[in-house]
């Protein structure tokens, strides 16, 4: 067992709850529709009474079978049954339309709570955490808990049966009630032996079930990349490889449940007979009548039936309890992004002062050791150096996805930890390396940032870069559909599309992080262009990989291994001849025009090139 579990030991931001925490926030949830639920607690009531009423309405008629008025009390009590029948439907159909909405929006509203809790997690969460767990907890784990709430009021429907019938038990014959009460404890620590392996075994069930849905995410996300690389059968087999851990951890789930029921059914059957034997003694005896032990016979089977039934609902029911556990442990977990202060952010000028910074993304692998840096206002400053320099994690830091442990960064004087989240962001502009664009049209996709600016305002802006000759080649213009991820454009049509959707929100501070992805040259004259309009407007950060982009910046800011080596303009910088020149001849240089005018020269003295003349 312990082979089969390895790998699944859960996210590192789950928790484990007892159960009377669990219990207190499920009750919480039910306490905001008090009313619908007392409707549901009627009926509940009224069937509890009908189904224990029923063995005692026939033992009734048992006893009077015998009198002078055998036939009209039969009669009667007959009657009742039917009416009694009718009654039992209508209440059921009540509690379960009742129940149906209370527990419908009990999970609707514990997806919200999850869905908020990961929309406002920081970006270190989702490095730590496969997204597919993610959303299998809001979907999978939610639905699981609906699902075992709607069995577990059938469950509990049946117990309050069986209080009501103990009673009438009692008065018609303490002497087997007494007895038969003696025997329940044993039953209950049976349950409860197996009560600690049941939940380890469905929480390693829920886990991999996350396991499993995280695997076939990626793959699916992944899927150009296998095909590119003729690896669907290595896809296949990973899968099934997870499939079959599953598989084998649901059927070990099945044995521990197998356990559970035989044991309580065997003692069930024990105790029946016991019940049934001492009561013909007290028949014989005359302690009791005939309709009592026949009342006795009916009970038995309707006081063992909720235990048998939990047995078998018992796997169920802690997997409800470790899917909630679950769902609670992602809207319980913790952001690393710790603000001190809510304060709005209004009229930025864009003045942003790293002041003596340390940050690592480990705790044993510090970035940044008393990092300064100024950016003025209106400055447009590129970030160049090797992958891994620290180009990137000022972004990162200044759109505060993560937590710097020491120093300050302040913007116009102010700390940004004060600065409420949502306010802040909305102030900048940032352009991943990887454009993401949502389903639908490049319309919808630039009105995201703004909601409000309607269509007109929308295209002015759009065909305000290179006289909109850039929407002549989408098929419907603006309206044109973008695919999943933007699959439908071209890498350099999804950057102009996220740059324009930067334009329209006007923000204070601009950060690009640009991909390095080849751009044929009419795209990137018209990228330059709208990058040209953002940085006249606003502070900038560039993290270039565009020789176009690293001329255009105020200043450039050469990184190694977290440390500012080099500052400058760029021929200042070439003169230099340092690291930056290292990385123009590397990276850059041969995008400038000279490179390209030697190449052709080169070519053209080559033999190939005498040939080709």
């Amino acid at each position: 067992m312990v082979a089969l579990f390895s790998g699944l030991d859960g996210d590192k931001f789950d928790r484990q709850y007892g159960d009377t925490v669990l219990f207190r926030r499920i009750v919480r949830y039910f306490s905001r529709y008090r009313w619908q639920g007392l409707v549901v607690i009627l009926t509940f009531t009224i069937m509890a009474i009908l189904l224990a009423m029923r063995p005692v309405v026939i033992a009734m008629a048992v006893g009077e079978l015998e009198s002078d008025a055998g036939d009209r009390v039969l009669q009667l009590l007959l009657g009742a049954l039917f009416v009694s029948a009718f009654i039992e439907y209508v209440a059921n159909w009540l509690r379960r339309r009742g129940l149906s909405r209370i527990v419908g929006r009990v999970i609707a509203q514990l997806r919200m709570d999850a869905f908020s809790s990961a929309v406002h997690l920081d970006m270190a969460f989702y490095d730590e955490n496969n997204t597919g767990k993610v959303v299998s907890r809001i979907t999978s784990d939610t639905q699981e808990f609906g699902d075992v709430l709607m069995v577990s009021s059938d469950i509990v429907s049946r117990l309050l049966q069986i209080f009501i019938l103990v009673y009438f038990m009692y008065i018609r014959s303490p002497l087997l009630t007494v007895l038969l009460l003696a025997t329940t404890p044993f039953v209950v620590i049976a349950a409860l032996a197996f009560r600690h392996m049941a939940r380890k075994v469905t929480r390693q069930a829920s886990r991999q079930l996350a396991v499993l849905n995280d695997t076939i995410q990626e793959s699916v996300s992944g899927i150009s990349v296998a095909k590119n690389f003729r690896k669907e059968a290595r896809m296949y087999r990973e899968f099934a490889g997870v499939n079959r851990r599953s598989y084998r951890i649901n059927v070990q789930r099945g044995l521990v449940i197998a356990m559970i029921f035989p044991a309580l059914t065997t003692i069930g059957g024990f105790v029946t007979a016991l019940i049934v034997y001492v009561g013909a003694l007290f028949v014989f005896d005359d302690v009791i009548s005939a309709s009592t032990w026949f009342l006795f016979v009916q009970a038995v089977d309707r006081f063992w039936f909720p235990f048998t039934n939990m047995a078998s609902f018992w796997s169920q029911f802690q997997q409800g309890l470790a899917a909630v556990e679950r769902v609670f442990a992602l809207i319980d977990a913790d952001n690393s992004v710790i603000q001190r202060d809510n304060r709005p952010v209004e009229g930025l000028r864009g003045h942003i002062v790293f002041e003596d910074l340390n940050f690592g993304y480990s705790d044993d692998e510090p970035l940044f050791r008393d990092f300064n840096l100024e950016i003025r206002p209106g400055e447009n400053v590129a970030l160049v150096g090797h992958t891994g320099a620290g180009k990137s994690s000022i972004a990162r830091l200044i759109t505060r996805y993560y937590e710097f442990q020491g120093g300050r960064i302040l913007v116009d004087g102010q700390d940004i930890r004060s600065f409420n989240l949502q306010s802040w962001r909305s102030r900048l502009g940032i352009v991943p390396q990887s454009p993401f664009l949502f389903s639908g049209s490049i319309m919808e996709n630039l009105r995201y940032a703004q909601p409000d600016l309607d269509d007109a305002e929308i295209e002015a802006v759009a065909r305000s870069i290179g006289a909109g000759e850039w929407l002549e080649t989408l098929p419907r213009g603006l309206q044109s559909e973008v695919g999943e991820r933007g699959t439908r454009l071209s890498m350099g049509q999804r950057q102009l599309v996220s740059l324009l959707r930067v334009l329209l929100q006007n923000p204070a501070i601009f950060i690009l992080d640009e991909a390095t992805a080849s751009i044929d040259p009419f795209t990137e004259l018209q990228i330059q262009e709208a990058l040209d309009l953002i940085l006249s407007q606003t502070s900038s950060i560039l993290i270039a990989h565009r020789l176009s982009t690293v001329r255009s910046a105020d200043r450039i800011l050469v990184f190694r291994e977290g440390e500012i080596i080099e500052e400058g303009n760029h021929e200042a910088l070439l003169n230099y001849k340092g690291h930056y020149a290292e990385l123009y001849n590397t990276y850059f240089r041969h995008q400038s025009l000279g490179y390209i005018e030697e190449a052709r020269e080169r070519f053209e003295a080559s033999p190939a090139g005498v040939r080709a003349h």
